[in-house]
């Protein structure tokens, strides 16, 4: 059970945060400023990130419990709010809104980049919050659980400061066709595990 729900939870976190995909969008907001001061945005954006995804977690639970939302239910809408982000990975248009985030956060001299637009929205965004509390939910309070969403949380931020640390290399290395590919790969991974929490939810209502 731990290991199952270890596997799914990293797989969701890192397929909808997508660390690798983000660092066309990394490079365009932190165009112009020197290398140090980009490995500092690449920090704070990954902690404030991570900071949100663990708290979503630990009060995921408590959310659905004030809200008298059952876990089929939200597992049936966060699974179309899942396959809607898949559908604009697939076909592009989640890469072009983060583009423009990205160009009218540059136009607007936003102050701490790191925070907006990298950690919110495109890092921590509503699909990520999403799959965390979907994930939360699933764990129903088990503490063992519940440490392991937060782990996961943990190594996906890592993943994102790693990827934007090695920005330069890693774009140079995909390209443009790389980027594309890698996407749409992630785009149909995403949509299946989309389905299957749909799937999930309509299978308990039916069974309850």
């Amino acid at each position: 059970m731990l290991l199952d729900f270890a596997v799914s939870a990293l797989l969701t976190l890192f397929v909808v945060v997508d660390p690798v995909g983000l660092v066309p969008t990394f490079l365009v907001v932190t165009h112009g400023l020197p290398e140090q001061a980009r490995r500092s945005v690449a920090l704070r954006a990954s902690m404030i990130a991570g900071a949100i995804l663990i708290g979503t977690a630990l009060i995921g639970d408590w959310l659905f419990r004030s809200l008298g939302i059952s876990l089929s239910a939200f597992r049936i809408a966060g699974g179309v709010l899942l396959f809607a982000i898949a559908f604009e990975m697939l076909f592009g248009v989640r890469a072009r809104r983060e583009g423009e985030a990205a160009e009218q956060a540059i136009e607007e001299h936003v102050r701490n980049i790191a925070a907006f637009p990298l950690a919110i929205p495109l890092m921590a965004g509503p699909g990520a919050i999403t799959a965390t509390v979907l994930l939360a939910g699933r764990a129903n309070g088990h503490p063992a659980l519940i440490a392991l969403l937060i782990a996961v949380a943990v190594l996906v931020s890592t993943a994102c400061f790693v990827a934007f640390f090695f920005a330069t290399p890693i774009s140079r290395l995909l390209g443009m066709t790389g980027n594309i590919v890698l996407s749409r790969l992630l785009g149909v991974l995403l949509a299946a595990l989309a389905v299957q929490y749909v799937v999930d939810g309509i299978r308990t209502i039916w069974a309850g």
